[in-house]
């Protein structure tokens, strides 16, 4: 003598159960995905740490010495100025930051500027320059150039 009620409630208690067992296996594949993450991260890592370590091993001074007598007469090396280097302050400005200037439209053949009507007067832009060194604004500060 089963009811309405009785069948709802049943229903309700296997809907419930089905969402649980959902929430659940979904948690689940949430935590393998975590551990996966986690195990690609360590490896990623302890890559980075051998490289490092290479990196060092690679790059010692008396390997490079060797190096450099060794292939020397072949390669014909020579020092680095200390002039040749650069500060980034020094660089010039990418492209991507130089301001386009407008560039003046002729019509019917004619030069640039020729009549007021026809042309467009182009904007006179600053041309990016290089910033002085430091070693130069001193000399130019004391006033004394070698």
């Amino acid at each position: 003598m089963l009811r309405t009620l009785d069948f709802v409630l049943i229903g309700v208690m296997t809907a419930a159960a089905t969402v649980t067992y959902t929430i659940k296996h979904r948690a689940e594949l949430k935590l393998e995905e975590v551990h996966r993450l986690e195990a690609e991260i360590k490896l990623e890592k302890d890559t980075i740490d051998l490289l490092k370590a290479d990196w060092a091993l690679q790059s010692q001074p008396n390997r490079l010495e060797r190096l450099v007598n060794t292939y020397n007469g072949e390669l014909k090396l020579q020092p680095t100025d200390s002039t040749a280097l650069v500060h980034m302050r020094e660089l010039p400005m990418l492209k991507s930051q130089v301001p386009v200037p407008e560039i003046t439209e002729a019509k019917n053949g004619q030069k640039p500027g020729a009549s007021a009507g026809t042309a467009v007067a182009a904007k006179a832009q600053p041309v990016p320059t290089p910033a002085p060194r430091a070693e130069e604004e001193d000399l130019m500060s004391t006033g004394s150039v070698e």
